[in-house]
């Protein structure tokens, strides 16, 4: 999982596009209604990764959080400042218009590699339609009509796999690991990677900044650097 990306140079909608259904679930595990799109779940800051069985980790790449929305009539792909960015990743939004549901909403991260595999976010800020972009899916929040936000994030990403399996490769699954937290972060450095989200088991999906989602960042990658200056005004 990544960071949200910068996205000056699109404009922000006055609202999000999404429907009658409220950002944080009520309804019972396994109900069926239509589910739009909804604000992103956010991970807290945190100088060290958590560690024990309880955690699973993802590697946190650096592009745009896609909220991907599947349904009867059309595919969208939003942004977390509520753009859609359907056009811009066309193969992207055709990967996932070819997957064998009747509707899905999968949260992820848009991201352009260099050559050695390594999410480049320059890659990716660049105007116009970009065909190598991929997107890395790390949760499903919705699956035929189902609301899976109150089901654990394990179920939920089980489902996201078997959704997956065979997919095009412009829509691909964020694999997460069960090692030690530490372990993780100190590979994911070591690739040059932006860092990694650590995730509770058995945890829902809410809306907003949430204490069970721990994002430590490699203080050594451009996406920490790039931060850094947009806070002091660069």
């Amino acid at each position: 999982m990544a960071g949200s990306g910068d996205e000056a140079t699109k404009p922000r909608p006055r609202q999000w596009p999404w429907t009658a259904l409220s950002p944080n679930p009520i309804v019972k595990p396994g109900a069926r209604r239509p589910l739009g799109h909804i604000p992103p779940c956010l991970p807290s800051r945190a100088e060290r990764p958590p560690s024990g069985p309880e955690w699973l980790h993802e590697i946190k790449h650096d592009g745009f959080r896609i909220l991907a929305r599947r349904d009867a009539t059309s595919v969208r792909l939003i942004t977390r400042a509520g753009n859609d960015f359907s056009s811009r990743f066309p193969f992207i939004t055709m990967a996932l218009g070819k997957l064998t549901v009747r509707s899905c909403l999968i949260d992820g991260e848009a991201i352009v590699c260099d050559e050695n595999g390594l999410a480049v976010f320059d890659l990716i800020r660049r105007h116009g339609a970009l065909a190598s972009a991929v997107h890395c899916a790390f949760d499903l929040l919705e699956l035929d009509g189902r609301d899976l936000r109150r089901e654990p994030i394990e179920k939920r990403k089980a489902l996201l796999a078997e959704l997956l399996r065979g997919s095009n490769l412009s829509i691909v699954l964020n694999e997460h690991f069960e090692e030690d937290g530490a372990i993780v972060f100190r590979e994911a450095c070591r690739l040059g990677c932006e860092g990694i989200v650590s995730k509770r088991l058995c945890s829902f999906y809410r809306a907003g900044r949430s204490a069970h989602w721990v994002k430590v960042k490699n203080p050594k990658a451009p996406a920490v650097k790039r931060e850094a200056q947009e806070d002091w005004g660069k």
